[in-house]
């Protein structure tokens, strides 16, 4: 989500990656929410960390426990967000809970594109 939300708000002035300890498909509940918020992110592929290995200006991680081992970086940043995949409960809570990471996301997205800019 963080990586769709820095491509719409960011667009061609940041290059943006995603990646996980392990490559798991992007969510289908994630691409809900994220269609609901106007961004696609259907395209989007799941990748492991060393996947994305290098140097980055920024990296952020998006996870509260099991975080990768993130790339170099100038600056980590690491915001804390419940994983939503750990939700339970019917879809609509389970949307709920994606829904409510994809908000925060989007909020610390902007404030990042701004301070960036």
């Amino acid at each position: 989500m963080a990586e769709g939300f820095l491509r719409a708000l960011g667009g061609s002035r940041f290059e943006a990656a995603s990646a996980g300890t392990v490559a798991r498909g992007v969510h289908p509940l994630a691409v809900r929410v994220m269609a609901e918020a106007g961004v696609d992110i259907s395209a989007h592929r799941s990748r492991a960390v060393h996947e994305v290995e290098g140097r980055w200006d920024v990296v952020v991680t998006v996870c509260d426990a099991s975080c990768p081992i993130p790339p170099r970086s100038s600056l980590l940043l690491r915001w804390r967000f419940a994983d939503p995949l750990q939700a339970t409960g019917s879809e609509e809570e389970r949307l709920a809970a994606f829904r409510l990471v994809r908000d925060r996301i989007r909020e610390r997205v902007m404030a990042l594109v701004a301070r960036l800019g």
